[in-house]
């Protein structure tokens, strides 16, 4: 009911006329009296709005958030780029970044979509129609991530399955048995076990991206087992998505922080998090550290999407999405940097086993050439080769090396170091599925652990891939009145017959292509057509008006500088950067040839293919705003000025003589409005249609 006692005391039959803006703040965004409303046009009732379901708790909305924010790449890209970029010191821009981008675009999604209570496409259709392909672009963006990103789930749960065993299936190569003899996979034999598991066993790659190779029917029965979990949590909207966060959201901190303890008892752990942790200061002035950091942010929080708008419209309105921003982006930065101590923690035993792995093998090398090639006198007095220390290895080896100078690389030995094996960090999923899983092969319980493990991916996943959906099916629920069941299941079903492109033996490769060129500059587009369109169509300063109005209390005026000119500034900086990176790179992916990773080029029909993607996904922006400018397609913008009479919306023409400020004042709609603009940030009308535009 609406909160306002002195309308509740009205009769029925009165005709209570209030703008948009005072009729909808006084409605209880949580209460079950979001009544079913008519659109009175022309004599005729038009079912406009069916009841909107709200968050059960606010703990469930905020871990949505956290749930959609936090996902894979926490996991596998952070830590990468964080050793890539300068240890340490990487996180100084990151936070710079963070505050600068992060923050100020995830507080500006959050409140348009708690405030017009649409998804993506609603709410930038309604902000200004002629940009309202933005949130057409951002369903276009969410499917093609939706596509590949289940895929991995996929992966995930597939090794989930596997690793019920003692021993893990991955942790020594494959033997070959003929007729005379016992022999080692010479595949497995030069490359690693995790790895021949990874691209053999599991994907069954084919050579290039032209051989497809048929279909790998392990991965697609994975593919089949993941869209299904996935439409049974979204059938019911966020009434059972939201009720699957609670596990979905939390369980990834507890197996994070299991490992962490586990990791830091084992041998060689804190060199590997003193290696992640050191600072190398002079990395911070090359601009691609910057560039790096400005994407992570920008990809960590979800921006462009359209999921955390479609999660905040389900919100109460005077809900403080300010404290959210902020509180979500903290959890999002500080899960990272978690992610990033397990991660290095684990790699530093890893490479302690693998540096221990080469001082045996070459003091065995140093044992058969003694009393040769080496001397007596250049193995000091007080070692006992039998039991070598890498730090004693390491001073053997230069002993021999300072002796024997230009002829000691026919020795054959090898530097042993392990800071050399943690500087082989990988990114994505050869960290995940190949450094990873080879370290947990030495964990005590290694299946336990590598159970634990693959179910902290699979969750974190469906995190990401709960907020992806939303994406998509909320604004189409808001624009197209279609069943929520049946709209859920028909874009699983259409996703799950488009990804089976993905697990073909060349799948991998399509994976690599979606993420590198779906995803980057649309978003990118995306999210800086967001930010001008508040900041500069709609404009800050009612931007502010609204957000005291709903909040009810200022925003600190940092953010009217940062909306309309850093952010977009920034923004801008880094889509060019981006753009003149794929431009310079050139379009080409890693291959799995026999035993080793070559780089190829893509072939013709695949650069298409990539350059499609591109122009697909951004597509909908000048196609919407051209039929808006022709008037192809009517703009009902104007009907935002209502009355109220027994559960029915009716159109009531503004007061005469009403300029545009003493409207808003008063509470009533402005006068007139120019094209492609609209008053004040309040909910919708729905259109007099069931029309998607």
């Amino acid at each position: 009911m609406p909160k306002n006692s002195k309308a509740v005391k009205r009769e029925l039959d009165d005709d209570v006329k209030e703008s948009v803006k005072d009729l909808l703040s006084n409605e209880d965004a949580c209460d079950d009296s979001f009544k079913k409303t008519s659109l009175i046009i022309g004599g005729s009732d038009i079912e406009a709005e069916e009841e909107r379901p709200a968050w059960n708790s606010k703990l469930q909305y905020i871990l949505a958030q956290v749930g959609f924010s936090v996902g894979l790449g926490n996991v596998w890209r952070f830590p990468y780029l964080c050793q890539k970029n300068g240890g340490g010191a990487y996180l100084i821009p990151y936070l710079i970044l963070l505050i600068l981008i992060g923050i100020p675009l995830f507080f500006l999604e959050l409140a348009v979509g708690q405030r017009i209570r649409r998804g993506s496409i609603g709410v930038w259709n309604y902000i200004s129609p002629r940009l309202g392909g933005i949130g057409f672009a951002s369903c276009v963006v969410c499917f093609f991530v939706a596509l590949y990103y289940n895929v991995i789930i996929s992966w995930s749960f597939f090794y989930f399955s596997q690793s019920f065993q003692q021993p893990l299936p991955w942790h020594e190569c494959p033997l070959i048995k003929n007729k005379t003899f016992t022999y080692v996979e010479p595949e497995c034999e030069k490359s690693s076990a995790t790895t021949y598991y990874w691209y053999r066993k599991t994907l069954d790659i084919s050579d290039n991206i032209n051989e497809g190779g048929g279909v790998n029917w392990k991965m697609t029965l994975s593919l089949l087992a993941s869209w299904i979990l996935v439409c049974l949590a979204m059938i019911k909207g966020i009434k059972s998505s939201g009720k699957v966060m609670y596990f979905s959201s939390l369980f990834p901190y507890l197996v994070l922080i299991c490992f962490l303890v586990r990791a830091l008892f084992l041998e060689g752990s804190m060199v590997g998090i003193r290696h992640m942790f050191t600072p190398k200061l002079e990395i911070m002035l090359e601009p691609k550290v910057w560039r790096d950091a400005a994407t992570q942010v920008f990809f960590a929080l979800g921006l462009g999407f359209g999921g955390v708008i479609a999660f905040s419209s389900y919100n109460k309105r005077d809900n403080n999405c300010h404290f959210d921003a902020v509180l979500v982006s903290l959890i999002n930065f500080l899960t990272s940097v978690l992610a990033t101590l397990v991660v290095f923690a684990v790699l530093g035993f890893k490479a302690n086993i693998m540096n221990n792995k080469c001082v045996s093998a070459n003091m065995e090398r140093i044992l058969d050439l003694r009393g040769t090639s080496i001397n007596e006198s250049m193995i000091p007095q007080h070692m006992n080769l039998t039991q070598v220390t890498a730090e004693e290895y390491q001073q053997l080896y230069e002993a021999i090396n300072g002796f024997h100078g230009s002829g000691f690389q026919e020795l054959g030995l090898e530097s042993c170091n392990i800071e050399k094996e943690l500087n082989k960090v990988v990114e994505g999923t050869g960290l995940a599925f190949i450094a990873f899983t080879e370290a947990m092969t030495h964990f005590p319980a290694s299946p336990f652990w590598s159970v634990m493990f693959f179910l902290m991916l699979v969750n974190l996943g469906l995190g990401s891939m709960f907020g992806t959906i939303e994406g998509i099916l909320t604004p189409l629920m808001d624009t197209c009145k279609i069943r929520k069941e049946l709209l859920t299941v028909g874009v699983c079903v259409l996703a799950f017959c488009i990804g089976i492109i993905f697990v073909q033996r060349s799948g991998n490769y399509y994976v690599t292509m979606f993420d590198d060129y779906s995803a980057t500059l649309p978003l990118l587009m995306v999210v800086i057509l967001e930010n001008v369109a508040v900041a500069w169509v709609y404009g800050t300063d009612k931007f502010f008006e609204d957000l005291k109005d709903m909040l009810g209390f200022t925003p600190y005026r940092c953010y009217y500088y940062l909306w309309k000119y850093i952010t977009p500034n920034l923004l801008l900086i880094l889509m060019a950067a981006s753009f003149i990176q794929m431009i310079m790179t050139p379009t080409s992916y890693n291959a799995w040839i026999r035993e080793e990773v070559k780089e190829l080029r893509y072939p013709p029909w695949a650069i298409v293919i990539c350059i499609s993607l591109v122009i697909m996904a951004i597509m909908p922006v000048p196609v919407v705003f051209l039929l808006r400018y022709f008037n192809i397609i009517k703009d009902n913008s104007s009907l935002s000025s209502v009355s109220y009479k027994k559960g029915r919306i009716i159109k009531e023409s503004p007061p005469p003589g009403d300029d545009d400020d003493t409207s808003l004042i008063r509470g009533t709609t402005p006068s007139a409005l120019p094209p492609g603009r609209t008053d004040r940030l309040s909910a919708p009308t729905p259109p007099p249609s069931s029309a998607c535009f």
